[in-house]
């Protein structure tokens, strides 16, 4: 499958769950003074996770290029990351957690044809300011994740956007094992309201 088709798997899927496709953003922000770069997916879309009205509704999906120079001199293999896209699906104050998860293990298992026994994924663990996600641990299990298949992790710098930003959002990541080797599925789809940004 190419990267192509996984693009369009994902906004088509979206969409069907109520979505509105929006555009992307350019790579270069007009009216954000705080980087030059577009450096996640999410970082368009602050406004309207703080709380301003999008004119394409509470549910979003979209690809947004993005750029991230902090590993410059070590690219060249899967592991670093510099001009790259990112697949998200966006609830304004619309839905939370449970139909995030619900739905991204329908992604992965229904579109891409990964094997669910085959999928690990991890859980935001917590810090002094923001309490263990365990709800999101709840959900997985409920949807057959098993427990030693679900992992916690901290706020990575290179996963969470800018502390400029004002919003913080802990990813959810979900691994796909192979025969041969371990190929990352990244769940680039964070799922925020206003009133539940982390900051």
């Amino acid at each position: 499958m190419s990267s192509d088709e996984i693009r369009e798997k994902y906004l088509a899927f979206f969409e069907k769950k109520g979505h509105k496709r929006i555009e992307p953003s350019p790579l270069v922000l007009e009216n954000d003074p705080t980087t030059l770069f577009t450096s996640a997916g999410m970082q368009p879309l602050i406004p309207y996770l703080k709380g301003e009205t999008h004119p394409g509704g509470k549910r979003l999906v979209d690809s947004q290029p993005s750029l991230r120079l902090q590993d410059i001199e070590e690219v060249g293999d899967n592991r670093h990351t510099t001009f790259f896209e990112m697949l998200g699906n966006w609830s304004l104050g619309d839905y939370f957690k449970k139909e995030q998860l619900e739905w991204c293990l329908e992604f992965f298992t229904g579109e891409l044809g990964l094997a669910k026994e085959k999928l690990w994924v991890s859980v935001f663990e917590g810090t002094k300011e923001v309490k263990k996600d365990s709800e999101s641990e709840k959900i997985w299990k409920s949807l057959g994740i098993p427990e030693e298949r679900i992992f916690f992790y901290g706020v990575d710098p290179a996963l969470c956007p800018p502390e400029k930003s004002g919003v913080r959002i802990p990813k959810c990541f979900m691994i796909s094992e192979s025969s041969t080797t371990s190929s990352t599925a990244r769940n680039a789809t964070p799922t925020a309201s206003a009133e539940d940004s982390w900051k």
